[in-house]
């Protein structure tokens, strides 16, 4: 039986490599928040750590928004984490009652991600950490250029690699050579634990429009991921 893990770990290691991402000696902080793309993200990390020239070491983070005012069961994270010789912070919140209860947010997605962005460098900071990690892949960064361009008129999209000056923190991408549907595959037949998002606005978000857009034009014009992306290395699009 083929590895799913073992599938995905040359276009990982190419993308790390392309974009130098990791440098000897960094400690990085994996963001972690149950959903597939991270828990994938940091498998596929843990065995790069193996034999990857540059030596690095992880640290698993996981940010709780305690949707609901309760806390989170991420047991079956630590379990996995433990199982990866990882350790594993969990932070406890006020994110949900400050977007949905506070501020009443109609449209929560984006306050919603800077807040934990910011949540995710601090505690990295305070772990002594020099660089993140996200699970951003391929289809978030199509489906990113299309939303930036609908919604603002410009060409832009996340970086590969990215320099926080303020907190003196590398940001990097590991999956950005993979697709949704790769992944999700992978974590199927790997059986890794993934905790099911309890977010009110889980499914009817701009991105899952966006998503549903680009799946539907995929289908008359071809994998339109492939080439949006294609055509943000092309252009050299925010280091692309």
């Amino acid at each position: 039986m083929s590895d799913p893990l073992q599938e995905l770990l040359a276009p990982t290691r190419a993308a790390v490599q392309r974009y130098q991402m990791i440098q000897p000696g960094d400690h990085i902080a994996v963001g972690v928040s149950g959903g597939k793309d991270s828990v994938l993200l940091l498998a596929l990390l843990a065995r790069l750590r193996r034999f990857y020239p540059a030596p690095f070491s992880l640290t698993a983070l996981t940010l709780d928004p305690c949707f609901g005012g309760e806390e989170t069961d991420y047991s079956a994270l630590t379990a996995l984490c433990d199982s990866l010789e990882i350790p594993h912070l969990i932070r406890r919140t006020r994110l949900w009652e400050v977007v949905f209860d506070q501020r009443k947010e109609p449209n929560p997605c984006s306050l919603c991600a800077r807040m934990r962005r910011g949540g995710l460098h601090r505690l990295a900071g305070e772990a002594g950490r020099n660089v993140v990690a996200l699970g951003h892949h391929r289809d978030d960064a199509a489906e990113t250029l299309l939303m930036n361009l609908f919604a603002g008129g410009t060409v832009a999209c996340f970086s590969p690699k990215s320099y926080l000056s303020r907190r003196g923190l590398w940001m990097i991408r590991p999956l950005i050579f993979l697709s949704e549907a790769e992944i999700t595959a992978a974590v199927r037949k790997a059986a890794l634990p993934v905790v099911k998002s309890r977010c009110p606005a889980d499914g009817s978000t701009h991105r899952q429009q966006t998503k549903e857009r680009l799946a539907a034009l995929s289908a008359e014009y071809g994998p339109l991921a492939d080439r949006l992306t294609g055509a943000l290395q092309k252009g050299g699009i925010n280091g692309w």
